[in-house]
């Protein structure tokens, strides 16, 4: 199972469980793909919410292969999940929120609920 806690997801493609992590490694590698100067900078470029077909594409290949794959962009490029474009969309952001840390942890709230009048 895929700890969230180390920035690893698991994701379904062509049928096959795979674990994804964007490591350090697989991160300097979007850095150069994306022509960023650094991580901040990386992660502005996800906050816009604006990526292309190749950008997930990118995203998903150095997540599969910052988790040990031996697998290239083109080949992921014909692997198939089961909901499509959603699909590929959906693992891209969840790798992306396990990285970054964004969102809630284990169903926890975001923030602390706010306090009840006594």
């Amino acid at each position: 199972m895929a700890n969230t806690k180390r920035g690893e997801i698991d994701a379904t493609f062509d049928g096959r469980t795979f674990r994804l992590c964007l490591t350090l490694g697989a991160l300097a590698e979007l850095e150069s793909g994306f022509g960023a100067s650094d991580l901040i900078a990386l992660a502005g470029r996800f906050e816009e919410r604006r990526l292309a077909a190749r950008d997930i594409l990118r995203i998903i290949g150095c997540g599969l292969r910052g988790a040990g794959h031996d697998i290239s962009d083109e080949e992921v490029a014909r692997m198939k999940v089961s909901d499509g474009l959603a699909g590929y969309v959906r693992i891209a952001a969840d790798l992306l929120a396990a990285t970054f840390g964004d969102g809630p942890e284990n169903g926890a709230p975001a923030n602390p609920p706010t306090p009840q009048d006594a």
